[in-house]
């Protein structure tokens, strides 16, 4: 997979920002210097008294003079409603804040393709403070090249600087095209004994010192989290480089160090502006310790309009011990016989009170619990063990959100020791208890929700991937013994890694962990490896830390904070999605903590980050900031007209005593605020300027533990005379028996194996290369020091003394259902070169040839099955016999029509189908029916997905089956789904007269099109 980038209207205002200020500056090619040590191109030797030619940056012009700069920077400065600068901080330094997730790598390479385009500049150095940001800002340059080459025209030459590569500072030089060179701090801001080389006058450098070769390109100085690196002397060091101009990006500047700030894009607009996920938090608290109290965990509340349930955690006697099992329960539920009688629950564990206001259970005995909470003897595996558990629930449910939109959800859990992941001894590798106990878990889940679900492309998807495939360590390798290794801290105070190889390995994998063949979605990684680094299809994050170590939250979320891609790499942002971006990009963190607690820290650390955000809403704001109507004509507001917003503001209720209201919040999200007339044709003015407000509720933190949500049954719809006379007209039950050619169905299948079977050997590469002269080879990259020579395909072939065997008939016969004489006739008849290939790939042949046998029985058992009814049916307690479950805006909704208060959809397909059928004024009642309610099929149970009464009278036929496919493409339906769908045909023909029509439908236009007809 290859990302896509997109052209985005806040880094292109960003880039325009920064060139605005020279407005003015003519583009001037790259200017000339001279320097005897430079070598001219083609040349090997210096000739004495030679001067030789380099490019550099052109000055800024004398006719652009500080206060012309200074008129531009604060026209800018007013139009982004930022304060304007009083004078010109320095020559010239600007300052452009962007949130993290955003694309700050991508705006300033944007920036640079600009200046020279506008301005002819073509020398830039980036200066980061880490090898994880280093790493990080090199990757963004391979990942974007093309994308911007067919922009502009033309490529960018980057590189890092080493201090042993030297020749690479000539190329720098004397190169006229765009060159970028990538720096470390650590590179050039040390003194004395530990002076760098880039201050040296060195032999292999014909005596003369890179940092005077540097400073006569006049380079634009880009700094890269300038918070990290200006300390007292790397400002010092950073003015040998000469810079023409600084640019400061970062998310989170020092107050102290903000020169000239051009452009803002903070942690609040960027979620305002939907252009970074949505922030939900599991907080996981334990709430007591002693072995006196019996264990307790609150997985949350299901909540519906009936009276609430609580799914909680608990132990019970089994035969042989004392397991931990989780439990819906409801009032008056008694933890001590539920148990087993365990003496730990005897004294008032029976749930008191289950309170959906503050997401919390009350027992007898006066303990109290919240969401998230555990009570108990509880030891640090235990706790370890929820979190790991919550993440993979929550994986799971925005997986099967996701799956059908073909975006892969990515998991994240960060660790402080590799041993908890990963082992070694003697033998080799093994797990660590993390990687044990999530093993564990992920197959009891998936396991269950497997037996709970009807097989779909997602559960075949599931059935594919195993535990141990699925996660995956990203830590430091040790190159002797080439084991997972500690990470070391690069920079103790703030407790981050510099392993250069850690994070080459989670970039190199960036695009291989998005697509979705690759089986890794949940990824183990070191806690100090927390910066410089991101992928945009982390949706959870975890943090199983030590509980000493000092996190800052800000750094945790960051790594999944990007809006998410799809598996063609496009951004799911409105554009793709065509719906709020927020319904999709959610970052669910499981916290070691409450969510009381983590929110708070994590709303300090943006309320320091934003600091200089007003704080009220006051006539003083509006006033001398810039309006534009829709016509584009611009006014600088006086405080007559500051006034007259104030007074809107207050008469609309969206501010009382300086205060944003809940009315302003919840009118802004859906899109129906208002204001009065004489300010009406600014609102969008008005409410950039209310953006620029701090108000902890604008960052849409949400607690994840309140959105369960447990279906009520509505008993008057169940028992209305519309939905009986449904339920009696299709709660029959039938038999089937299908009178077939068994000859016939051989002779297919073995026509279709012949034609179709076509099975993958397996084989593995060789290349090989040698290494080349990179200075004799101009068209190679850097990097490109070895050259692909040669590159042969080696099978893997299966021989018959295995260890492996194969019982080929038996598996076939348990795929098919056929008899053994018939699946021996099968393979017997079918050609040579065809059943070799068993021996190439033995587990794919088995699952294509099953796969094209069902095919061809599905083919036939559409031409000869026939139904019989018989006297069983289904009672109407099957529809309550299992809870059904969801979260609010993820696969929950809402109904009025629907049997009962909620409806649990599986795809977007089904939620739109009922979005219709419940407002559809010729509906009386539906019911999504549950797995439970199915007619037996030759290929499998089948279970239709609605059953709908309508008005009598205001349609010819008054009951409905429905079957919602996404498409009713003959071509798009396998031959095993249009078997089914002709079975239930069938079924609904021999049970019932002509008022029940069963069709599958694809929209709520066909199926009114066809109960009409």
């Amino acid at each position: 997979m290859r990302l896509q980038f997109k052209h985005q209207k806040f880094q292109a205002d960003a880039a325009k920002a920064v060139c605005d200020v020279f407005a003015g500056q003519p583009c001037l090619t790259p200017s000339y210097m001279m320097d005897k040590g430079i070598l001219a191109k083609g040349q090997t030797t210096i000739v004495e008294g030679q001067e030789m030619t380099g490019f550099g940056n052109q000055r800024i012009v004398p006719q652009l003079n500080d206060n012309i700069i200074l008129e531009n920077l604060q026209k800018i400065q007013r139009d982004f409603q930022i304060e304007p600068s009083k004078a010109l901080e320095g020559r010239y330094n600007l300052t452009v804040e962007m949130e993290t997730g955003v694309g700050k790598t991508y705006t300033y390479i944007k920036t640079m393709y600009e200046l020279n385009k506008r301005y002819g500049w073509s020398k830039f150095i980036i200066v980061v403070p880490s090898v994880a940001i280093r790493e990080g800002v090199y990757k963004s340059f391979q990942m974007t090249e093309d994308h911007f080459a067919e922009e502009y025209g033309k490529k960018i030459r980057y590189f890092i600087y080493n201090s042993s590569q030297l020749t690479e500072i000539d190329r720098f030089a004397s190169d006229s095209a765009i060159n970028v060179m990538i720096i470390n701090s650590q590179a050039f801001n040390a003194r004395g004994k530990d002076a760098r080389r880039i201050y040296m006058k060195l032999d292999e450098f014909r005596s003369r010192r890179p940092i005077d070769i540097i400073a006569k390109t006049n380079p634009i100085l880009i700094i890269d989290e300038p918070q990290s690196v200006e300390g007292k002397v790397t400002k010092e060091r950073l003015v040998e480089f000469n810079p023409l101009i600084t640019l400061r990006y970062s998310a989170t500047h020092k107050k102290d160090s903000v020169y000239n700030m051009i452009y803002r894009l903070d942690a609040m607009e960027a979620y305002n502006k939907k252009l970074v996920k949505k922030i939900s938090v599991k907080g996981i608290t334990v709430t007591g310790g002693t072995a006196t109290e019996g264990y307790v965990y609150l997985e949350g509340l299901n909540l519906s309009k009936g009276n609430p349930t609580a799914t909680i955690e608990f132990e019970v006697k089994g035969k042989n011990s004392v397991r931990k099992e989780r439990h819906i329960v409801n009032e008056g539920y008694n933890l001590y016989s539920k148990s087993g009688e365990l003496n730990e629950y005897k004294d008032g564990f029976t749930v008191l009170r289950i309170d959906g206001r503050d997401s919390s259970i009350e027992f007898t005995n006066g303990i109290k619990l919240f969401a998230g909470d555990v009570i108990g003897e509880v030891n640090e595996d235990q706790l370890r063990r929820i979190q790991i558990r919550e993440t993979i629930l929550s994986h799971l449910e925005r997986e099967k959100q996701l799956f059908y939109k073909n975006i892969k959800v990515l998991s994240l859990f960060f660790i402080d020791e590799v041993a908890k992941y990963k082992q070694y001894n003697e033998t080799g590798p093994f797990n660590g208890e993390y990687a044990d106990i999530f093993e564990e878990e992920y197959k009891a889940i998936v396991e269950n929700l497997i037996n709970e679900s009807e097989e779909d492309e997602y559960i075949k998807y599931l059935k594919t991937i195993s535990a141990g495939q699925t996660h995956a360590g990203y830590f430091s390798i040790d190159k002797k013994s080439n084991r997972m290794i500690d990470s070391k801290l690069g920079d103790k105070k703030e407790r981050t890694s510099d392993d250069a190889d850690a994070y080459d390995l989670i970039m190199k994998n960036k695009e291989q962990l998005l697509d979705r063949r690759e089986p890794v979605r949940f990824i183990f990684s070191h806690s100090a490896l927390r910066e410089g680094w991101d992928n945009p299809n982390v949706f959870q994050i975890c943090t199983l830390k030590q509980s000493g170590s000092d996190v800052r939250k800000r750094q945790e979320v960051g790594r999944g904070l990007r809006l998410s891609v799809n598996q063609s790499g496009e951004r799911m942002d409105t554009n793709v999605l065509g719906e709020d971006v927020h319904n999709i990009n959610v970052l669910t963190v499981i916290a070691n903590e409450s969510y009381e607690s983590f929110s708070k820290g994590l709303q300090t650390e943006i309320a320091e980050a934003v600091a200089d955000r007003p704080r009220a809403v006051t006539v003083d704001l509006f006033k001398n900031k810039v309006f534009r109507n829709e016509n584009g004509d611009e006014q600088v507001v006086d405080v007559e007209l500051a006034q007259m917003v104030y007074e809107s503001l207050i008469g609309n209720k969206y501010v009382k005593k300086g205060v944003l209201t809940d009315d302003y919040f919840e009118a802004k999200k859906n899109d129906a605020l208002v204001f009065d007339d004489e300010v009406a044709e600014y609102q969008d003015a008005i409410i950039a300027v209310l953006d620029s407000v701090y108000d902890s509720r604008g960052l849409g933190l949400e607690n994840a533990f309140k959105n369960n949500v447990e279906l009520s049954l509505n008993t008057d719809k169940l028992s209305s005379k519309e939905f009986k006379e449904l339920w009696s007209r299709i709660n029959v039950k039938s038999v089937y028996t299908v009178d077939f050619d068994e000859q016939e169905l051989i002779e297919k299948s073995i026509s279709s194996l012949n034609k179709n079977l076509h099975v993958s050997s397996i084989f593995f590469n060789v290349e090989s290369g040698s290494m080349i002269d990179i200075e004799s080879k101009e068209q190679l990259s850097l990097g490109d020091s070895f050259i692909r020579e040669s590159r042969e395909a080696y099978n893997v072939k299966t021989v018959s003394n295995s260890s492996v065997k194969y019982d080929l008939v038996g598996k076939v016969v348990s795929e098919t259902g056929l008899t053994r004489k018939a699946i021996v006739n099968i393979l017997q008849g079918i050609e040579k070169s065809v059943f070799d290939q068993f021996a190439h790939n033995p587990e794919e042949f088995i699952i294509r040839a099953s796969a094209l046998i069902n095919e061809q029985k599905a083919t036939i058992i559409i031409q000869h099955i026939i139904y019989n009814k018989i006297d069983s049916v289904y009672d109407t307690q099957i529809l309550t016999e299992s809870t059904m479950r969801g979260q609010l805006g993820v696969n929950v909704m809402e109904t009025k029509r629907h049997l009962f208060d909620h409806l649990v959809y599986d795809s977007d397909t089904e939620r739109t189908f009922a979005e219709n059928i419940d407002i559809s004024k010729e509906v009386a009642v539906y019911v999504k029916l549950p797995k439970g309610f199915y007619i037996n099929t030759p290929v499998g149970k089948y279970s239709p997905d609605w059953a709908i009464a309508f008005h009598e009278g205001m349609v010819k036929h008054i009951y409905f089956v429905a079957e919602t496919k996404g498409s009713l493409s003959t071509l798009q339906l396998r031959s095993i789904e249009k078997a089914k769908i002709h079975c239930a045909t069938e079924h609904f023909k021999t049970i019932s007269t002509d008022s029940v029509i069963y069709h599958a439908v694809d929209n709520y236009e066909k199926l009114m099109s066809l109960v009409k007809q």
